[in-house]
């Protein structure tokens, strides 16, 4: 299996684990050289974190700010933010 084909099966995989109904139009089919760059999920971890989102589901309680303190302590981190809210949703 190319590279590219792994790619794909990859998106469609969070595609359908995320409950998206997405039919996905692949524009060219080409395989990249394992010389520039790695498929997400052979990445190590340390790169996901460095260059990456850590999509979190924050538990009542701590603040916003709390978490990402807690973030950067964690994973030794000099900066860390969040985009718009960490609260928890309200039940309907």
């Amino acid at each position: 299996m190319g590279l590219v084909e792994k790619g794909i099966r990859f998106i469609e995989k969070i595609t359908r684990n995320a409950g998206y109904d997405q039919e996905w139009i692949i524009l060219r089919e080409d395989d990249t050289s394992p010389d520039y760059g790695v498929l997400p999920y052979q990445r190590p971890i340390n790169e996901h974190i460095r260059n990456g989102v850590i999509n979190l589901d924050k538990p009542p309680g701590p603040t916003s700010h709390e978490v990402v303190a807690w973030i950067k302590k964690m994973f030794e981190l000099e900066r860390a933010g969040h985009g718009g809210t960490l609260e928890p949703l309200s039940p309907q």
